[in-house]
């Protein structure tokens, strides 16, 4: 009995700060520093799970924020952003490959992680490493890279936009090119306004829609005839709630406490992530490839701030 105690104490801490997560006293950032202090503390007690619960509660919480949007908005921001995605996208991969080159990184986990930095971090990991036929540890690498920027994107992307006097328009589209996976880019908006989340959220998923192609393209780049390309389905039912939402005569208000729910849901897909990370994954990431992140996202990040305060009126 006493050997299971510790056990049961890891879990009891883990299921209060969860419970704390519903509360409306947890933002988007203190429920992912609080995963973090779990993780790098006492551990996930319950970590076999979390990575299945953290993908369905992510999918599930951007669907409901679909019920928010009007759709009209939807496409409006997606042209918006269009031309910085496409963009993007194909400086990002280039930039990486040769920045890979320069430091002599290993070839796969290069550009894993130009993929992950150039359309929706762990997503596009996972869509692209069995094309390449990448292994647990180059996959480990690259998914550790992306999601150590994605924790500081989370803090510091709201403080620089408001530095900057960024309008929500101008932070939605920036966040959504700028930072990697759909559930930073989410937290951040949602911190900086609902306006900023509304876009955010439309030009990331618009994004992610660029896995299909780059899964293509890099099958054909390695010359790899393994071609199984993972479809983010979601997107398209975050459509369906945005069409339900304009064209259902139904009481507004219960579409937004759908929204709320999904905000809710969000914040606690934040604390999930924060647990769900590991000395282990930590040690993982070489002081090279990370160097390529940083290089990466910094460039990233510089170039669409420039071009979302130049070209886009507040």
């Amino acid at each position: 009995m006493t050997d299971n105690n510790p056990l049961f104490l890891k879990q009891t801490a883990f299921l209060l700060a969860l419970v704390f997560c519903f509360t409306p006293y947890a933002s988007p950032p203190i429920a992912l520093a609080l995963g973090l202090l779990l993780a790098l503390t006492i551990g996930h007690p319950f970590q076999k799970y979390n990575s299945k619960a953290t993908k369905i509660l992510l999918q599930v919480s951007v669907v409901g924020l679909g019920f928010g949007m009007n759709l009209g908005s939807i496409v409006e921001a997606g042209e918006s952003g269009i031309l910085f995605t496409i963009a993007t996208i194909f400086g990002t991969l280039t930039l990486g490959y040769f920045i890979g080159r320069w430091l002599k990184i290993e070839k796969k986990i290069s550009h894993l992680i130009s993929s992950g930095t150039a359309i929706c971090g762990g997503s596009a990991i996972a869509a692209v490493g069995p094309v390449i036929e990448a292994d647990e540890n180059q996959m480990s690498v690259a998914l550790g890279t992306v999601f150590i920027l994605n924790s500081v994107a989370l803090f510091i992307f709201p403080i620089i936009g408001e530095y900057f006097h960024l309008s929500q328009t101008q932070f939605g589209i920036w966040a959504a090119i700028a930072i990697h996976d759909t559930s930073s880019v989410v937290g951040a908006a949602a911190k900086y306004g609902d306006e900023a989340l509304k876009i955010a959220t439309t030009v990331k998923l618009a994004r992610a829609l660029w896995i299909v192609p780059l899964a293509l393209g890099t099958s054909f780049f390695f010359k790899s005839g393994k071609k199984k390309i993972t479809i983010p389905y979601f997107i398209f039912l975050f459509v369906v709630a945005s069409i339900v939402r304009t064209y259902v005569p139904i009481d507004k208000s219960f579409f937004d406490t759908l929204v709320l729910i999904a905000k809710t849901g969000l914040v606690v897909t934040l604390f999930l992530i924060g647990a769900g990370l590991s000395r282990k994954t930590l040690q993982s990431v070489g002081i090279k490839p990370f160097i390529e992140g940083v290089l990466l996202w910094i460039v990233i990040g510089s170039v669409s701030l420039w071009a979302v305060t130049s070209l886009i009126s507040q």
